[in-house]
Formats: C-alpha cells, structure tokens, sequence
C-alpha cells in the first residue's frame, strides 16, 4: 500500500529461488506461480516446489547421494505441513514461527502395566512462556559484525497438536505427529534502532549438532536476500509499473521479469561496470549489483544477438480519431 493504511488492489504471486552463499542482493529465480483465493498457501508451496525440484532432478542438477536440498521459507508458511508434503523428495525444510507458537514435547514412555491408550502428545513448549522450556539440546553463540553476539538453543523433537481444522479438515488418515528442531536466536542488537526480539525456526531435522545450530540460523538470514530481488523488480524493471487489466496479462508480464532477470544473472561476468562517480568501485565483477549489471548490459547486448528477425521500419498508425467514442470500452468487473 502507499502511506499509512492505503490498500492498492493486485495479484499475489508465490516466487520460488535459488539463494546464494554470502551476503548478495542476487537470487536465481526459478518459477513464479499466482494465487487464487481459494488457494492454500502451503499447498500451493509445495506443488510448486515438487515441480521445480522435480525439474533439478530431471535436468541432472540432483543426483543420488547429493545433499538435500534445504527450502527456506518465512511464518507465512506451515513449517511441518510443508515438510509432511514434501516428505518423499531430497528436501530438508527451515522456516520461520511465530513468537506466540506452542508446541509439545514427545510423548513420554508408557509404563509397563498401564492399561488404556497412550498419549500422542508430551508437556506443552510455549514459545512465550520460558517456564514451559526444557534444557536446550544445543546453545551456542557466535559473534557477528551486524547484530553483535548471536545465541542460539535448540530443542529436538517437538511437534504442533494438529487438529481437522484448516488445511487438515480434509485428511482421512489419522493426524500425523510431526516432529522438527526448534531453534531460538537472540542478538544482542539490530542494524537500526529497534529493539531485537528473538527468532524461532522450525528444521525439518529430529536433531542436530552445535554447528548445524548456527548454520541453519546463518542460512534463514539469506533469505531476505530475496527481498532485494522483489525491490529491484518493481523500481528497476518495472514489475508493477503496467496497469494490467486481466491475470493473464499479469502472469506474462511477470514470467518477462523472470527472464530479464535471469539474463542481467546470466551476464554479471560479462559486463563491465559503468558506476556513477559517487559509487565505489566493485572489487569483482561479481560483486556488482543488478541495477550496475543492467546499466552496462546496454553494451553487450548488440553483440549476443537474438533469434528475432530485425525489427521493421515503420510508421505509427493514427490512432483513433480526435473527439470520436471507444465503440470497444474495457470490461468492467463489480
């Protein structure tokens, strides 16, 4: 929305990339799909992502005894869902929770002797609560140029109480028990002047090691590198700029983006950098920008070529004539 509680019309869209190691504003977009309303949003996650990672695995980018493949995703979507669809395919999933989450511990032995049926469910893990928090399996902390000292604690195997409501309304066998490492991470300051709150993560993993701790959490930090690709589309090339009339047309225009994007990531080895004379000078061309590797793509571009014929000389039609009415308005949806 523009200013404060202005609310612009639009179609969401579900993005799917590749991140990179290190600190980057690039990402390798790899689908883009639109949300209907009647769409899950988990659901629609992992169809999308079983098709793009089927699609790794067809083009010879994943092979037998290759690592997992690690889906890093934010709250928006349901962590241990998202693991229960994906479960047959190479993926490992972290996301993010919310602060006020509560999940449960594993279920306690049963007794011998004990008659009855056994809980599914063990003592109760509310993120907000610190007495509900047993022993961490894990603690480590790290020092970080940005956010000060960084301290992570991982719990193992915790599970949510899952109940037929929402997306598992509809699922006939019996709810599954879905078990993850829980992380919390709290640092000692932010880049601004907020005041930093701690961060849970959800991994897919039953348990992990000290070192997986602080990669995991290192790793859902790169997932805001995407956030500069969402800001370098709308201001740079124009993702929002058109006034689209039909989800169509939107769904073209933004697979255009896709590509452009692609071919500016394409060529970051090829093209020299124009900078302005306030900017700093790139230590590698690799290190350059996507809006530095567009401002010189201008100079490669007459020399790649393109598979289009040569573009016609011609004139302009008129147009519709002055003062004369649209005998062809635009449909009007209420």
């Amino acid at each position: 929305g523009k200013g404060q509680a202005q609310m612009i019309p639009g179609w969401p869209y579900s993005f799917v990339a590749a991140l990179e190691p290190g600190r980057t504003s690039w990402t390798a977009l790899l689908d883009a799909v639109r949300m209907r309303p009647e769409d899950e949003h988990t659901g629609l996650a992992a169809a999308q992502l079983r098709t793009v990672v089927g699609n790794l695995i067809g083009a010879g980018h994943w092979r037998e005894g290759d690592p997992d493949i690690w889906i890093v995703g934010d709250s928006g979507y349901d962590g241990p869902r998202l693991a229960f669809l994906l479960a047959d395919l190479p993926v490992q999933v972290l996301v993010r929770l919310r602060s006020d989450r509560v999940l449960a511990l594993p279920a306690p032995p049963r007794s011998p002797g004990v008659r009855g049926r056994g809980t599914r469910h063990g003592a109760r893990f509310a993120f907000a609560d610190p007495r509900s928090w047993p022993s961490p399996a894990h603690t480590t902390t790290a020092d970080t140029a940005r956010y000060g000292t960084a301290a992570a604690q991982s719990w193992n195997r915790l599970h949510p109480k899952l109940t037929r409501t929402g997306a598992w309304a509809r699922h006939d066998d019996p709810l599954p028990i879905i078990e993850g490492t829980v992380i919390r991470l709290q640092v000692e300051r932010l880049p601004g002047a907020g005041t930093p709150k701690p961060l849970w993560l959800w991994h897919s993993a039953l348990a992990t090691t000290p070192e997986r701790v602080d990669r995991l959490w290192q790793t859902f930090l790169r997932r805001f590198d995407l956030e500069h690709t969402f800001r370098f589309l709308k201001q740079t090339l124009g993702w929002t700029a058109p006034r689209l009339r039909t989800p169509e047309a939107a769904d073209r225009w933004t697979w255009l983006m896709l590509a452009a994007h692609t071919q500016l990531r394409l060529a970051r080895g090829a093209v020299e950098d124009a900078r302005r004379p306030w900017e700093r000078s790139a230590p590698t061309p690799a290190r350059l920008s996507p809006a530095r590797i567009r401002r010189g793509f201008r100079r490669i571009r007459p020399a790649a070529g393109s598979p289009a014929n040569p573009p016609k000389h011609s004139r302009p039609g008129p147009g519709r004539p002055r003062g004369s009415r649209n005998t062809r308005p635009a449909p009007h949806h209420h």
